[in-house]
């Protein structure tokens, strides 16, 4: 994974969740486990198959995902959906 920092197998498939989801930009994974793009690319690289990698950052990279908030349109400004509960100070949102 990253050289100093280990998760829990729950925070890691939390991590790869979030990565998969077209509309949780990369700042919301920084912002809730302090991994930076780079490192989310190592992590995906490190825990999926190499064809499910690569279709990821195709995806990612595709004007589809909303993954960078630069390519986001403007009005869109939250982490979550307004139907989904308030995150509180977990690192993993309850379900």
């Amino acid at each position: 994974m990253t050289d100093n920092k280990s998760y829990t197998e729950r925070e890691l498939d939390r991590i790869i969740e979030m990565a998969w989801e077209d509309r949780t930009p990369f700042e919301a994974i920084l912002f809730q486990f302090q991994l930076t793009e780079k490192e989310v690319i190592k992590v995906m690289r490190g825990n999926l198959k190499p064809s499910s990698f690569k279709r990821w950052r195709k995806r990612v990279n595709s004007g589809v995902s909303q993954k960078h908030l630069k390519k986001r349109n403007s009005d869109i400004n939250r982490f979550k959906c307004t139907r989904q509960k308030a995150i509180s100070g977990n690192k993993i949102s309850k379900r």
